[in-house]
Formats: C-alpha cells, sequence, structure tokens
C-alpha cells in the first residue's frame, strides 16, 4: 500500500494542502503544536474513519469554517483508490470510497492498514485494562470485520443485563438466561479472536524489543480473562448473587487485560520511561509484521514524536529496524532537527523533509 498524493482543507488548523509524499519515508519537522501531529491524523482518518485524538469528526473542522475534506490517493494491490471523508458542521461525515458513500464505516476498516504510534500510547501501561482492551479491539478490527459486530452486540447485550440488575429489587436468574447466553456465545467470539491475536503478537513483539534494547531485557504479554478455564455463561451463574448486590455485571471479556511484563515483573511499577517507551514500540512494530502477514500488504506507519526518553542507541536501533524493506510507507514527525538529520545520514532509502509552521508544509 502506498499513499501517492494527499489533500487537505480545513482539517484542524491546516486549512490547506496539497502533499505528494516520499516512496518511503516523509519527515515533519516543527515546533510544538504547529500541525505535525495533524496531518498524521488526517491519515489516520483516512484508514480508520476517526480522529486518533477521540475528537468527533465536527471538532476536527479548522475554526471559523463550515467543513473539513481529506482525501487521499493511494495504490493498493496494484490498483489505483481514492478514498476521501468530509465533514460538514450540518451534515455530519461522509466517507467515500472511488466516490461511492459507504453504508457503514466498518466496511471499510482494514481496506487501508495502519499503525500509529505517539506518547498517547503511554496510557497502554500506565492506565486501566480499558485502554488495552481498546488496543487489542483496534488490531483485531483491521483483520477481521466481523469481530466489531461481535464486540458490539456484547456491548448492547451487557448493557441491558446491567439495567436489569440495577432496577430490579429482587431479580431471579430465570430471568436472565436468555441475555447470559447472548452474552456468552458473543463473548466466545471476543476472546478466542483476542487469544489467537496475542499468541501470535507474542513472539513479534519479544523480536522486536530484543531488537531495541539489543538484548538486555526479556518481555512478556500474557492475556487474563475469565474464559480461560470457563464459558461465560458458566462465570456469570457463579458470580449472581454478586452481580445481584453490586448492581452490575463483575465478570466478562469487558474485564479482560493485558499483562505486560519485563524481566518477569511487572513494567508499569517497575520498568524506567526508556523500557517503557521501548516496549510500546516493540508491540506497534510487532502489529506492523503482524497487520503484513495476514493482509499481504505492509501497512503505514506513522510516528509521532516517538524520540522522547529513549537513549541514542535505542533510536538508531529502531531507525534500523524501520529501515527494513517490510516496512512500508513512514510518516515521522519531531520537533528536533538536528536529530532528524542526523539520522536520515544513516538511511540508504528516499526520503523527504517539511518544515512545519503554522499549519504550513514547506
Amino acid at each position: 500500500m502506498h499513499l501517492k498524493h494527499l489533500s487537505v482543507v480545513n482539517f484542524k488548523n491546516i486549512r490547506q494542502l496539497e502533499l505528494e509524499p516520499a516512496d518511503k519515508l516523509t519527515c515533519l519537522v516543527g515546533n510544538n503544536g504547529v500541525g505535525k501531529t495533524n496531518l498524521l491524523d488526517a491519515l489516520y482518518l483516512l484508514s480508520l474513519c476517526k480522529s486518533s485524538m477521540g475528537l468527533t469528526d465536527r471538532q476536527c473542522i479548522c475554526h471559523g469554517e463550515d467543513f473539513f475534506l481529506v482525501k487521499g490517493t493511494y495504490e493498493v494491490r496494484g490498483g489505483e483508490e481514492t478514498v476521501s471523508c468530509g465533514c460538514t458542521r450540518a451534515d455530519g461525515k461522509v466517507f467515500k470510497r472511488n466516490a461511492t458513500a459507504y453504508e457503514r464505516l466498518a466496511d471499510h476498516i482494514g481496506m487501508l492498514p495502519l499503525v500509529m504510534i505517539s506518547p498517547a500510547d503511554s496510557a497502554l501501561i500506565s492506565e486501566s485494562g480499558e485502554e488495552r482492551r481498546r488496543y487489542l479491539n483496534s488490531v483485531i478490527a483491521q483483520l477481521d470485520r466481523g469481530y466489531l459486530d461481535a464486540v458490539t452486540r456484547y456491548g448492547k447485550a451487557l448493557q441491558q443485563r446491567n439495567k436489569m440488575l440495577k432496577n430490579a429489587g429482587s431479580l431471579s436468574y430465570d430471568l436472565l438466561e436468555v441475555i447470559d447466553s447472548l452474552l456468552s456465545d458473543c463473548a466466545a467470539q471476543v476472546f478466542c479472536k483476542r487469544a489467537l491475536l496475542l499468541d501470535d503478537l507474542t513472539p513479534l513483539f519479544q523480536k522486536y524489543y530484543e531488537l531495541i534494547s539489543q538484548g538486555k531485557e526479556r518481555v512478556q504479554l500474557a492475556y487474563v480473562s475469565d474464559l480461560k478455564d470457563k464459558s461465560l455463561l458458566e462465570v456469570l451463574k457463579q458470580n449472581f448473587a454478586r452481580d445481584c448486590a453490586l448492581q452490575f455485571t463483575s465478570s466478562g471479556v469487558h474485564r479482560d487485560d493485558v499483562a505486560m511484563h519485563l524481566d518477569g515483573y511487572p513494567i508499569r511499577k517497575l520498568g524506567s520511561q526508556g523500557q517503557q517507551k521501548t516496549m510500546l514500540l516493540a508491540l506497534k512494530l510487532a502489529q506492523v509484521e503482524l497487520l503484513q502477514q495476514r493482509l499481504g500488504v505492509p501497512p503505514m506507519l506513522l510516528l509521532d514524536d516517538i524520540f522522547d526518553k529513549l537513549d541514542m542507541q535505542r533510536v538508531e536501533s529502531l531507525i534500523g529496524v524501520i529501515s527494513h524493506s517490510a516496512f512500508g510507507q513512514i510518516f515521522l514527525t519531531d520537533s528536533n532537527k538536528v536529530r532528524i538529520d542526523h539520522l536520515l545520514r544513516e538511511v540508504q532509502w528516499e526520503y523527504k523533509v517539511l518544515e512545519v509552521k503554522g499549519g504550513e508544509f514547506i
């Protein structure tokens, strides 16, 4: 997959942009807050149909304007595809492929595979299991379009069950059997696909961590779930009295987590900032390789301000890793032009450097 041309109008602070990126590496250099990450967010939008920053579509419209338009022309599997996303304050978002609007945005996910590494990824280590579940969902969604349907059905059934637990003064389990059966069926699909993902992702993750750290530490991922030994239906029956007392469903795939360990200890508690950053980089690079294996095309890789808290040895190891031919098109942002110039002297592939000032790319 290769982005040939990008057009952006009124997206955040980018009022007008026409860009032909480099085949391999496009570097965006400039001070904080000038629009580097906004360009990456436009690329993220074209692949995953939403902002990477959790903003609503209308919040992405440039201040004082009534609409935004982001349009990309891609070479995909030997053919050309044009994807666009437009949003107006009055009518909302329209997402199109080759001028035809999608009826369901889920049908687009996975067509233009993409992985983004940014400072926000630190939440995968520092925050609750919800962040790690969201990450698993986002990865699997690019590989399996039916997965999001199972997650959505599970979420709706869970809301209904929690409402019954909260509103019923004295509840018989017979009233929950039908909804629990539905929950269990959806949960089995979600659990199975998450477990398979981690089985495939873990050895790749360990490989990239070793490459970046030069073998200094050993890391491990472990899937934590109530469904490892029992079906959810069994678990829900077992915890019925407890759930009635709590007035919510205390077990299920909505409570799953991923344990991250460094040399046998939780990295959240004992890992240095550099080690935590290395773990996040290794996880995302493993995701790149897994998507390439499953989809047959290397995903686009967005690297947003990734060098902070990494020593130069790990930075140079990282650049060596992503320079491999298995990695496709890369967009990289940094506020330190001297560092970028130094690193680019070490690479052997085509690159383009753009200086960013106030939403303009020079």
